[in-house]
């Protein structure tokens, strides 16, 4: 430590030597809390930072009233400046611009006349072109000041006397918010209705133990002076409680036609504080840089009548969603920073609303409680003197006599003290009285005037005894203000909070989403299959790598949800949005680049779906013959790296998922040859994440081919490994319950091999064959001989010895063409391989010879 003796230089100064971080601490500590009082946050009683109490006092001790001229903008500036705030310029004229804009204030204080900016960003013109002189509110907010309401301090030079707080006889914290950054902290308060603000007061004031749910009822939210959309209702409360809070404002825009047809977008009010003008340049930016890409073009048709920001959109466009787009890009909606903080005896605090509106009435108690007692003592001291008149004006001869015979004043007050008992004051008085008082009329008026007089002193005393009464006092006068000062709410409020998803920004429409057997993906919208008439020839719908197929089709919306369920048990979810979107002709891209599958695993189902209601279930089904009935709503949410859809062993795969309703019939197929037919009610409903109760007991070489669901007047279809196979109703397999082994579907022996495939069919439908070394071959079922349960079946595929059936597939009949789908009565046709998926995807019919044909292998 330095040695702090004091020490004399050369020039004669004294010099005392500190601790360099004492006197940086010392200092610092003293410029941050000069900056927190003096300077950046608001007092809780008026609203008002020093340099806007400034400014209005100063106008108003210059007498820059409402019902006077205008005045020079760069004159107030100065005597602000001169007599009470020692800073630069343009720090107190740009608060005054401020205090002008009624894009900015809720409630204006100073009434501009000239360019005081715009909404625009454009800057106001010098302070010596413009001119200004207080609102009519603003005379609210210093009413009473000269009834010695507040307190006084020095200025900084201590040559005049400037109020340390105003009257402010409206809530102008929460009227005209604030904002402001300290050393350490910052402010950032909303502005809101001032009828809304009062009623909240009163409602105080008439029960101090008022909930916050109370207060929302009638103030139920901030209200910009720029008007918009407060989307939800949650941050405001957050707000209110705690004094933090965040709001999102959203524009308000509306949709208009054009001449030619097209639609266009009309920007009316935008959030808070931000710029039209870089707002209209992010839009154009987002068009030119093609990020959006539906926008034709943007103009800015705003004038005195109001703003008008218009979006041409181009010919078929969602305005919608193009709206969604500008709001998660652009300032349309921006999200509103709350902290109340503010000066409560000189500390920074973070307020509630009802600490606020506390400070704000236990303010507004004081105020009453000092003007009455100044009424009063003015009221006592003017009654004293009209006492000391009546006194007068009753001995009125004797009074005159004693001033005649008095050589000067003071034997004439001593005189008149002497024989009535006067005051000084009241001696005074009469001295200075007039002749003219000594009517008879003048002494009836001096009666009425202390009797009027003595009326106001026993209610002011009343007053200041009664805390109720000046309660109501001040309800009264805020209510007075509400009448002449409060408009109507700019700010709309929406009940939800809506964050934009992703689903937001695309347009709803209908996609054709296919799925190779060998895993590759993609989409494309259903109007890219021109709409035929009967007999058409059809579109190419994709190209594929020798041996491989589509083994999903599906025409889903780009809002529904696509569920991947793997054959190691777990589901992966997917908007269809989210796949890619390929050219007709384009393969598609692989699905290990799309989900996290791990090795060896492989899409073993897929279903669509826009919605997962509780009283809808999956069926699931294993090679080890386990069955699980789990309802829809158990995969409603996802996870990146898929969630458990099913409890798999060690051993066992999963091979199908069906979708299964109320009343229908559940058919399992296991390789050795044996089929069973049991009812969705035999499986209960389970868990997402359980293994599932037995559906079908097989030997322990043998395994599981498929489940499918059955309907009236289908047919089991089954296929041996060496190629032999047959078709037999659905009707002739006896019901039987849950986890039996089943009756025979076909005789086995050894030279037909094990049972490979099968698939319930409908009449015209046609099947596709495919063997280990990637032989295909496709029959109609009709070609196939439909034949009882229990018998041997036909050839239906030659197999070479070293070969083996591994699958099959439906496909449809044999016409010209297919009809994939039927969307708002148009058929839509489609050429190249297609495919069937339960109740998820597209049957095809009509299939032509010579086309290659779409389908789903088991």
């Amino acid at each position: 430590m330095a040695d702090k003796t004091q020490e004399i230089d050369l020039s004669g100064s004294t010099t005392v030597p500190i601790e360099l971080s004492q006197e940086m601490r010392t200092s610092f500590l003293a410029y941050s809390m000069s900056v927190i009082v003096a300077r950046a946050l608001p007092d809780v009683r008026d609203g008002l930072k020093p340099v806007h109490r400034r400014i209005l006092y100063a106008m108003n001790e210059s007498g820059i009233t409402p019902n006077r001229p205008h005045k020079k903008s760069a004159w107030t500036v100065g005597e602000v400046i001169g007599k009470y705030h020692p800073h630069g310029d343009a720090a107190v004229y740009d608060t005054m611009v401020r205090l002008t804009q009624n894009f900015s204030m809720r409630v204006p204080l100073v009434d501009g006349h000239g360019n005081f900016g715009s909404v625009d960003g454009d800057p106001p013109a010098a302070m010596r072109y413009t001119e200004s002189r207080l609102q009519k509110a603003a005379m609210e907010l210093l009413r009473d000041l000269d009834k010695e309401t507040v307190g006084f301090q020095p200025n900084y030079d201590e040559s005049l006397q400037e109020p340390s707080v105003l009257p402010a006889r409206f809530p102008n914290l929460l009227v005209n918010g604030s904002s402001g950054i300290a050393v350490g902290m910052a402010t950032n308060i909303p502005p809101h209705n001032l009828g809304e603000v009062i009623d909240a007061t009163c409602l105080y004031l008439d029960n101090p133990d008022v909930t916050t749910d109370d207060l929302l009822a009638v103030l139920p939210g901030p209200d910009f002076p720029t008007g918009g959309t407060i989307m939800g209702k949650g941050g405001i409360r957050e707000t209110y409680e705690t004094g933090r809070g965040s709001i999102t404002i959203r524009a308000k825009a509306r949709l208009e036609k054009t001449t030619s047809g097209r639609d266009r977008i009309v920007v009316y009010e935008i959030p808070y504080m931000v710029n039209k003008a870089r707002m209209h340049e992010k839009i154009a930016e987002l068009v030119r840089d093609k990020k959006i890409t539906e926008i034709s073009e943007v103009r800015d048709e705003s004038d005195r009548k109001g703003m008008r920001l218009v979006i041409e959109l181009k010919q078929g466009t969602i305005p919608q969603v193009v709206l969604n787009k500008l709001y998660k890009h652009t300032q349309l909606q921006t999200n509103f920073g709350v902290i109340m903080l503010a000066l409560v005896d000189g500390v920074p605090r973070t307020l509630s609303l009802k600490e606020v509106l506390y400070y704000y009435i236990r303010h507004q108690e004081e105020i009453i409680e000092r003007r009455t007692r100044f009424d009063l003592r003015k009221a006592e001291e003017r009654a004293h003197i009209l006492q000391g008149l009546v006194i007068a004006l009753d001995n009125i001869d004797e009074v005159i006599a004693i001033i005649r015979g008095s050589r000067d004043d003071n034997e004439a007050r001593t005189a008149l003290m002497e024989r009535f008992g006067l005051s000084l004051a009241q001696t005074d008085s009469i001295l200075e009285m007039r002749l003219r008082r000594l009517t008879g009329l003048e002494r009836v008026k001096i009666e009425e005037e202390l009797n009027d007089l003595l009326q106001k002193i026993e209610y002011y005393k009343k007053v200041l005894s009664d805390t109720n009464l000046v309660h109501m006092i001040i309800k009264d006068e805020l209510n007075d203000i509400k009448q002449r000062f409060a408009d109507k709410r700019r700010t709309e409020l929406a009940n939800d909070a809506k964050d934009l998803e992703v689903e937001d920004l695309i347009a709803e429409e209908d996609m054709v989403v296919t799925i190779t057997r060998t895993g590759y993906v993609k989409r494309l919208p259903v109007a890219t299959y021109r709409q035929q008439k009967r007999g058409g020839k059809g579109l190419q719908g994709v190209n594929l790598k020798e041996d491989d197929f589509v083994e999903h089709l599906f025409i889903a919306s780009t809002h529904d949800y696509m569920l991947f369920f793997s054959t190691k048990g777990k589901v992966y979810r997917l908007k269809v949005h989210e796949l890619p979107v390929g050219s007709r002709h384009a393969r598609g891209t692989a699905i290990v680049n799309l989900l996290p599958f791990e090795a060896g695993e492989k899409i073993a189902a897929v279903i669509t779906s826009k919605e997962f209601p509780e009283e809808e279930y999956l069926m699931f089904a294993t090679q080890r013959g386990m069955v699980k009935k789990t309802a829809m709503s158990a995969y409603k949410r996802s996870r990146r790296d898929g969630l458990i859809a099913i409890n798999l062993r060690d051993d066992d795969a999963l091979i199908a998922v069906r979708r299964v309703k109320a009343g229908q019939k559940v058919v399992m197929v296991s390789s050795s040859g044996k089929a069973i037919k049991w009812d969705e009610s035999e499986a209960r409903p389970m868990g997402r994440d359980t293994t599932g109760v037995k559906g079908m007991t097989t030997t322990k070489d043998a395994r599981v081919l498929g489940m499918e669901i059955a309907h009236d007047g289908s047919e089991l279809f089954v296929i041996t490994e060496n190629g032999y196979g047959k078709r037999t109703p659905i009707s002739e397999y006896p019901e039987h319950h849950r986890g039996g082994q089943g009756v025979f579907t076909i005789q086995m022996t050894e030279k037909k091999g094990l049972l490979a495939g099968m698939k319930i069919i409908q009449p015209g439908q046609e099947l596709m064959i495919i063997s280990e070394e990637g032989v295909l071959i496709r029959v109609k079922s009709g070609d196939i001989s439909q034949l009882g349960r229990a018998t041997q079946g036909i050839k239906v595929m030659n197999v070479s010895d070293s070969d083996r059936v591994t699958a099959v597939a439906r496909v449809a009949g044999s016409k010209k063409k297919k009809q994939a789908s039927n969307i708002d009565g148009q058929e839509v046709m489609f050429e190249g391989p297609t495919a069937s998926e339960g109740d998820n995807s597209v049957d095809t019919e009509n299939v032509d010879d010579d086309e290659e044909d779409i389908f789903d292998e088991e």
